[in-house]
């Protein structure tokens, strides 16, 4: 089984920073392309950012110049470093993440390849 578990989310002020991870925990045998999506109350989720396994990034528009994404191999972490916030970031956060992930069955080794995505943690910009 494989997990994504994010942190960081919370209350920030406008023209502030958060910071958000994510990690891949469980049977993973390797991890293709990360990101991070949100969703507001009553509209559908949108990328914020993604990020490949040789660190090529795209940003949404909304976000460029203000957000980065990064990602640390040997932890299976990515993370999105949010700067100038806005009202308008206001949102529910989700990690995603191209994972091929093993199982062990009686000494035989299964692979599957799929996408998985975190919890969601929540990210109000206010004053």
């Amino acid at each position: 089984q494989v997990q994504l578990v994010e942190s960081g989310g919370g209350l920030g002020q406008p023209g502030g920073s958060l910071r958000l991870s994510c990690t891949a925990s469980g049977s993973v045998l390797s991890i293709g392309d990360m990101g991070w999506y949100r969703q507001a109350p009553g509209k559908q989720r949108e990328v914020v950012a993604t990020i490949s396994t040789d660190n090529t990034t795209h940003l949404a528009d909304a976000v460029k110049g203000r957000f980065t994404i990064s990602r640390d191999n040997a932890k299976n972490t990515v993370i999105l470093q949010m700067n100038s916030l806005k009202p308008e970031d206001t949102s529910v956060y989700y990690c995603n993440a191209d994972v091929t992930a093993y199982r062990d069955v009686d000494d035989v080794f299964y692979f599957k390849r799929s996408q998985y995505w975190g919890q969601g943690t929540q990210v109000t910009v206010s004053s």
